[in-house]
């Protein structure tokens, strides 16, 4: 009689956490800010430019070890492996970001909807005209 009143006591509880973790973990989190944004950018293209000068380096360590084998085949007095032609170890240079500039805004004041304008809304008042002179 114990277990039953414990098992119908437990069955209950633990649904109600069951349905309440998903409630829980399914709020929203806030926006990211243009600057957060614009750091978490930086961050990954310092990351990617700290990949390719890894790559870079084990290259260089790869050359040197391969020109040390074949050195020490021909003073042994064999004749070395067939090198490869590969490709040249390609230095990524220096450490340089560039972020993306911000779009203005058009002449009209509004934005043009994501992806769809290839060029500056058409219209036939100059500049002088836009802003109130003639």
């Amino acid at each position: 009689m114990q277990k039953s009143i414990t098992f119908s006591l437990l069955l209950p509880l633990s649904m109600a956490a069951s349905l309440a973790v998903p409630m829980i973990a399914s709020a929203k989190l806030p926006l990211v800010s243009p600057e957060a944004k614009q750091k978490a950018d930086e961050g990954a293209a310092r990351s990617a430019w700290t990949d390719k000068v890894g790559a870079y380096r084990l290259c260089l360590a790869q050359d040197r070890i391969a020109d040390a084998y074949r050195r020490q085949v021909k003073a042994s007095g064999k004749e070395p492996p067939f090198a490869m032609n590969a490709a040249p170890c390609a230095d990524p240079g220096p450490f340089a970001y560039t972020p993306v500039a911000q779009k203005p805004l058009e002449a009209a004041g509004a934005h043009s909807p994501p992806g769809t304008a290839s060029s500056p809304p058409s219209t036939n008042a100059t500049a002088a005209e836009i802003q109130g002179k003639k």
